[in-house]
């Protein structure tokens, strides 16, 4: 099993390197590097491509790894006060935005696309949620407004944890009722009330403890403890393992770098969650790009194409409906939150989660990548241009 690792690594981490010099976003070079290794019969990668698609434990492996280190590492960097300033616009996208994209989604697939009902809400909860990684690489290079990159920002990582929640509330949803609607709803309110309980406990605790140290090593130590063991606390209740992790990151790149942190210490673990942040980051976009190669996509071009028209058509909509009570956020800002919603590593890692033999898998699979690469290749090359446009920076 670890050379199937270290191979996957090996060649991501050469990809990056090759996207860095020719300028260009290593993620999509990623998954295209990953489609054309599994398309090449190459005799080295062969066991590689059999582990990737077909192996139980590594399925385990990417939610619980991959997903821990992705939302850590974006929530340990988040101002607390400048997202407390601007919580308004913030919560009511992650909150009422993420579940407007969510609903409006799945009802068009269902309608649109022929899909069945829980083919079309797993795909709802998987486009529901913004990368924080995709929208941070890119936003870092614009100059963009301290604020709306906040917002953004803060929307991307708090709606992560809602749509994680929808997600596995809907792969096991197979009716709709009133019962079920209500039983959803309570569910979704326990597992993200006790999520953030979960994360604000083991951040606060945390944090008490790195007060007590001076030694990077020690704290950087504790922070792998903290962000996996609160998403292992709150998953053993069931509870959102993410939102305590966005918790527990929050609290303690906040609280605890005030408290407790040296300047070195903050330095170290930033440039150690920025790491393994990339290594997860890179791994996944390689390893879907491995698992699509095995998927015909020559009857596939018009649900993706409708179902790219969707997903647009729901967000933009979501985002405008959501800040109509949040006067104080310009309209120029608008079209720049829709169109940088970008989909990205969170949504895939959660598919290949999912078991093999889920019905519909192949199609969500092909859907889900292709509006990934529209997002990072399309709306991600185009940001800056819309920025421009509208003058704000």
């Amino acid at each position: 099993m670890l050379h199937n690792w270290l191979i996957l690594l090996a060649i991501a981490v050469a990809v990056a390197y090759l996207a860095d010099k020719l300028k260009q976003p290593y993620p999509t070079l990623l998954v295209v590097t990953g489609l054309l290794l599994g398309i090449a019969p190459l005799p080295l990668l062969e066991e590689v491509k059999a582990y990737v698609i077909s192996d139980t434990v590594f399925r385990t492996t990417v939610i619980l790894i991959f997903l821990s280190a992705l939302i850590g590492d974006a929530a340990l960097k988040l101002p607390f006060h400048e997202l407390k300033e601007n919580k308004r616009p913030i919560l009511w996208l992650a909150l009422a935005g993420t579940l407007l994209t969510f609903v409006m989604i799945a009802l068009l697939s269902y309608l649109l696309l022929g899909l069945s009902l829980q083919t079309s809400l797993v795909f709802g909860a998987l486009m529901a949620a913004t990368d924080p990684v995709s929208v941070l690489s890119i936003f870092k290079s614009m100059g963009l407004n301290q604020r709306l990159s906040i917002i953004v920002e803060g929307e991307s990582l708090a709606n992560d944890g809602v749509a994680v929640v929808l997600f596995k509330i809907a792969l096991v949803t197979t009716v709709l009722t009133w019962s079920s609607v209500l039983g959803g709803s309570f569910e979704f309110l326990k597992v993200i009330l006790g999520g953030m309980a979960v994360g604000a406990a083991c951040g606060y605790a945390a944090s008490k403890v790195t007060a007590g140290i001076d030694n990077y090593l020690v704290e950087i130590g504790l922070s792998i403890v903290l962000f996996y063991g609160a998403f292992e606390i709150a998953e053993l209740f069931h509870f959102s393992g993410v939102i305590a992790v966005v918790l527990a990151g929050l609290i303690l790149g906040t609280y605890g770098r005030r408290i407790g942190m040296s300047p070195l210490t903050h330095e170290k673990m930033d440039s150690f969650w920025e790491t393994i942040a990339f290594i997860a980051n890179a791994l996944i976009f390689l390893m879907v790009g491995l698992e699509v190669a095995n998927i015909s996509f020559t009857d596939k071009w018009v649900p993706i194409s409708i179902s790219i028209l969707i997903v647009l058509a729901a967000r933009l909509i979501a985002v405008y409906t959501a800040l109509v009570p949040c006067r104080d956020v310009p309209a120029a800002w608008k079209p720049i939150i829709a169109w940088g919603g970008l989909k990205g590593s969170l949504s895939i890692a959660l598919l290949l989660g999912v078991a093999p033999d889920f019905e519909g898998r192949e199609l969500l699979l092909a859907m889900t990548f292709s509006n990934v690469v529209f997002s990072l290749l399309v709306q991600g090359t185009t940001l800056k241009k819309l920025v421009s446009k509208l003058r704000v920076v």
